[in-house]
């Protein structure tokens, strides 16, 4: 019974949602305001915004046809049967209410009673949205193709320098260039996905960048996202340089550079479904290290 469910998770999705909390802590820790309760209730937090987008794709793809015979990429549960409708719609409804409490006690902790914890509250209320009307829904945004900007605006601008401002309280805009950087990585991975499935949303009316754009310019197009990721995390490096150990996460770019090389050389979708894992591990390696190179010693 179980198998069904940790399959509908996703796991390898996660460390998206990981890199990006490690690494608007790692620059509160940069800035000298990291505290631990933010840093553990903010990694819960996104944690469980992402396993509720995954579990309302699920549902929201098969309920809107996507999710057929012609799949290209792993067996969803409720396509599958193994998970109904229904009960994925209450694990849906139970992951968004845990998702919610953490987020107000993440902004209580952090921030108190304010005025800018209204703000905050309203954004994870928009958080909590994004996840769920990406598939699921009448107009969800994903099958217009806005996907890719959300994965962005959250995972990177919210995800990252939202983070930092909930550890100090304070807004620094040379955080921007760090949170555009696990942005766009983690904006690769959905284009990655949307890549794999190209023939089958397009087919069902899913019209997603990568199915709008073409096979060929996606292929340009994700190698923009993942140069220009690294791009801005090198910047940032170099214009906040205090030694060496800053520089560890470029060993990130030796399994990124390979798998841009068997993305570019793919002509079967099918086969590019492994590289999820690839790049999502990736992605967390290189904010891992680029987050332990900001840590002061």
């Amino acid at each position: 019974m179980l198998r069904p469910w940790i399959h509908a998770l996703r796991l390898r999705t996660l460390p998206l949602a990981i890199s990006s909390i490690l690494t608007g802590s790692a620059l509160a820790a940069f800035y000298h305001g990291f505290r631990w309760p933010v840093f553990l209730l903010a990694l819960l937090t996104a944690v469980l915004l992402q396993v509720l987008s995954n579990l309302a794709n699920d549902l929201g793809d098969h309920l809107h046809g996507t999710d057929d015979h012609s799949r290209v990429g792993p067996q969803r549960a409720v396509q599958s049967g193994a998970i109904s409708p229904v009960a994925m719609k209450r694990a849906m409804w139970a992951c968004g209410l845990l998702a919610l409490v953490c987020g107000l006690a993440l902004i209580i902790v952090a921030l108190g009673l304010s005025a800018t914890m209204l703000v905050f509250l309203l954004i994870g209320l928009l958080a909590i949205g994004a996840a769920v009307k990406y598939t699921f829904g009448s107009n969800p945004y994903g099958y217009a193709g806005f996907g890719d900007i959300s994965v962005l605006l959250f995972f990177g601008m919210v995800g990252v320098a939202g983070t930092l401002f909930l550890h100090t309280g304070a807004f620094n805009r040379a955080a921007l260039l760090p949170a555009l950087g696990i942005g766009l990585l983690c904006a690769a991975v959905l284009n990655l996905n949307n890549m794999r499935d190209i023939a089958g949303d397009a087919a069902n009316g899913k019209r997603t960048l990568a199915v709008r754009m073409g096979s060929s310019t996606a292929k340009r197009y994700h190698a923009l996202l993942i140069y220009g990721g690294l791009a801005c995390l090198v910047i940032f490096t170099a214009t906040h340089f205090k030694g060496w150990w800053q520089l560890a996460f470029v060993l990130g770019f030796l399994p990124l550079d390979r798998h841009l090389r068997t993305v570019q050389r793919n002509t079967v979708p099918r086969e590019l479904d492994p590289q999820m894992k690839v790049l999502a591990l990736s992605t967390l390696v290189t904010a891992l290290l680029f987050s332990l190179g900001l840590i002061p010693g």
